[in-house]
């Protein structure tokens, strides 16, 4: 399938650009492999990947956008790292490995997790284009990775006095997953140079994408095994913590994921000059068990 083909070949490309990151031999090296453990423990790479093809679309340079396409995935695994923590979901295992906490300790996983977000925009400011360009990157994966994005989802997901209706549920996906998603998209329009249009359908494209993505997540929890996932299921449910699944039945939540899969390839349509890999992108994610 020429889907799996290029998520094959491109998956394999960033995980080489990853195995070079963090890997002197410094004082402070067990930091280094503390987030090099996390960085490296797999997944699906879907971030990077959907930067370097936006890039790819927009009529840019796919090696050229490689460092704003790690620069997304550092971002998040610091926020997997850290959404483990027990402060946070307290979980033991991510990717079916133990989590970075359990291995390294909290203390060192905190750090790790800061040190990967410093890392990132470190990173992201290396991208070989003008420096505007360069500049309006790293400012954009910023607003979508802090207090207006990623972090803003986080509070809001672990506050107890947060709204739980579908609404308030559909704003905490948003920002918790929908930012660094969008974000993904995005910086890859923005390294192409590509122009506002381009910029809208990949920010509409990466909205939808992570609200069907999410959805299916909660829906996993219920429906899938720990193996399937490598990590814990059920814990939405031990925690009394409202999903989509739970909310509205898993039945009604697979209907919104197909509506918001079909958001996703809507809005990319006319945008690029072919859309096959995105609009297959997106059924493939919302009909995956893992």
């Amino acid at each position: 399938m020429e889907l799996e083909r290029e998520l094959t070949y491109l998956r394999a490309k960033v995980e080489t650009e990853l195995e070079r990151c963090f890997t002197g031999d410094k004082p402070y090296r067990r930091l280094s492999q503390a987030m090099r453990y996390s960085l490296l423990a797999g997944g699906k790479r879907i971030r990077p990947i959907l930067t370097l093809k936006f890039c790819e679309a927009a009529g840019g340079s796919m090696e050229k956008a490689m460092p704003l396409a790690l620069a997304c995935e550092m971002i998040h695994t610091y926020s997997l790292i850290h959404d483990d923590l027990p402060e946070m979901d307290n979980d033991d295992l991510r990717r079916g490995k133990p989590t970075n906490h359990r291995v390294f300790g909290a203390g060192r996983a905190v750090v790790a997790g800061d040190a990967l977000q410093a890392a990132a925009f470190e990173t992201a400011l290396s991208a070989p284009f003008p420096p505007e360009r360069t500049v309006a990157a790293a400012a954009y994966l910023a607003s979508c990775a802090g207090l207006n994005g990623m972090c803003g989802g986080q509070e809001l997901d672990t506050a107890e006095e947060s709204d739980r209706s579908e609404a308030g549920l559909t704003l905490i996906n948003d920002l918790k997953t929908g930012a660094m998603l969008r974000a993904a998209c995005v910086l890859g329009v923005i390294a192409a140079g590509g122009d506002g249009g381009a910029r809208s359908a990949a920010e509409a494209y990466g909205l939808h994408l992570a609200r069907a993505f999410q959805i299916r997540d909660d829906i996993l929890d219920i429906i899938s095994t720990e193996a399937e996932l490598g990590k814990p299921i059920g814990s939405d449910e031990a925690n009394s913590k409202p999903t989509y699944a739970s909310l509205l039945g898993v039945e009604a939540a697979e209907a919104v994921v197909r509506r918001e899969t079909q958001r996703a390839k809507s809005a990319v349509r006319g945008a690029f000059p072919d859309t096959a890999f995105f609009e297959e992108l997106a059924d493939r994610l919302a009909e995956r068990r893992s």
